[in-house]
Parts: C-alpha cells; structure tokens; sequence
C-alpha cells in the first residue's frame, strides 16, 4: 500500500517541529540524555504518514526559546494544531502521531532507573494533554 502524502511544507513542518519539540521539552525538564537518544529514534522509526514526514531531512524545525516556558509556548500549541490537522485530513494518522509522541516521551522517562524526577513527570503529563486537546 503506497501513502500519498497530502500535507503542505507548512503542514510538514509543523508535524516535525511538535514531535521533535516535545523530545526537546523532555530534555529540558531535565531526562537524561540517554532517554532523549531513545526518544529521538522513537520518533525516526514510525511508519506511515508520520514516520515518512519525521524522517525527511528537514531544516525546518525551529525552536528557539531560552527556557522551558518558552519553549513550551511554541511545542504545545504545535501538538495540538498537529492533531487536528490529522483528525481533519487523516484520522488514523493522527493516532499514529501521537502514538508515536507518546513513545518517544516514554523513551525518554524510562531511561533512567527508578521513578522519573517531578519536573519530567509533569512536562510528559503537559505533553499529553497537549496531544488530547484536539
């Protein structure tokens, strides 16, 4: 089965910088490093639709903020307007979407041995919810 990929540049974009962005808000929330290596090839081996747009070599992933409350104001939104666009446009690519978020998140939280810190806790409870709001 081919995907035809109907999502513009700014669509594409946007998927790319929500998922990466949410590895990011995970690293500045302070999981470890390995986690974050194991979130970032979470988000490179999806398949469909996502895995085809995440894996493009892309430099349009943008996210510049010097702290995490800045960083946050960019990525959250972006999840959520990135799961409505696949609600609207294809349904079960959404679900793969944010599937494939929710893995790279707990990725990155399970790395480390034991319970993860309250900070990184949290910032996985906001990612979540910001995948739910759509």
């Amino acid at each position: 089965m081919s995907i035809t990929i109907t999502l513009t540049d700014q669509e594409k974009s946007t998927l790319r910088t929500a998922a990466y962005g949410a590895v990011s808000l995970m690293a500045a929330s302070g999981a470890p490093h390995k986690g974050i290596a194991h979130g970032s090839i979470a988000l490179t081996s999806a398949t469909g639709l996502v895995g085809h747009v995440l894996a493009a070599k892309s430099k349009d992933i943008h996210l510049p903020g010097k702290s995490v409350a800045e960083l946050a104001d960019q990525v959250l939104p972006a999840l959520t307007t990135a799961m409505s666009l696949l609600r609207d446009q294809h349904p079960a690519e959404a679900d793969n979407f944010r599937d494939t978020v929710l893995i790279a998140i707990e990725a990155a939280v399970q790395a480390r041995k034991g319970e993860p810190s309250p900070a990184v806790a949290a910032m996985a409870r906001k990612i979540t919810a910001a995948l739910d709001a759509a």
